[in-house]
């Protein structure tokens, strides 16, 4: 039996990566873990946390699963991509599943089509019909600054061991992505060291790759990488 740790986004939690993660569960017979970094979860408490403990959470988890499995792969969304990758670099990671993964943030162009919609929306009395704005509303209003820029420092902290990971790697972009953008995953591709990589980019799919229309495709291209490939 192998197991698999999903890593959740930055101002996230685990439901970010759960539909992937369910998917697994009922396709195999792995040991899925879904931690929630530190100051995060349906309410988030970020004030005071530094980038380092996001890492050595999800770190503990991979340490966990390696001492009970010889095969482990690792998802990361967003953020959890980056830290993902991290860990990818310094453990005896098998496959690695990058998702959205945050090497750059924020699309200008897309970010300005999905702010033009919450307006029309807004003027139009229909607001709460908007999906970002539902996703987004209460993480605008409890997000500190610090904590801001803590995720900076963590994606400029990470970026040097992309080169590091040797292990095969299935990267997944959202091609209408407002919040990465696809030339993130673009330079994921070109800088990871490994030798064994794919890229798959989702035509209509926003961030939320695992809550997009692409799902199926999402979930087609992973089963090929982690589990026809084995």
């Amino acid at each position: 039996m192998a197991g698999c740790l999903c890593i959740h986004g930055f101002t996230g939690a685990p439901y970010e990566v759960e539909p992937l993660a369910v998917h697994l569960q009922k396709k195999t017979d792995w040991e899925i873990i879904m931690p929630t970094l530190p100051g995060h979860g349906e309410e988030l408490s970020l004030k005071g946390i530094l980038f380092n403990e996001w890492i050595q959470e999800a770190e503990k988890e991979l340490q966990s699963l390696l001492k009970r499995h010889e095969e482990v792969y690792v998802i990361g969304f967003s953020m959890g991509g980056l830290i993902a990758a991290y860990l990818t670099s310094k453990y005896p990671v098998s496959k690695l599943v990058l998702l959205s993964a945050a090497a750059y943030y924020v699309n200008p162009k897309q970010f300005l089509s999905d702010i033009s919609a919450l307006v029309r929306d807004w003027r139009k009395g229909k607001i709460t019909d908007n999906e970002l704005f539902h996703r987004y509303k209460s993480k605008i209003t409890k997000t500190p600054i610090s904590a801001t820029l803590q995720f900076r420092k963590l994606v400029k902290y990470i970026k040097p061991h992309l080169a590091n990971i040797k292990v095969p790697v299935l990267i997944v972009q959202g091609e209408c992505d407002g919040i990465v953008p696809v030339k993130s995953a673009h330079f994921l591709f070109q800088t990871v060291g490994s030798s064994k990589k794919e890229l798959c980019l989702l035509p209509c799919s926003k961030h939320h790759v695992c809550h997009g229309e692409d799902f199926p495709r999402l979930v087609e291209e992973v089963d090929k990488f982690l589990i026809e490939k084995r």
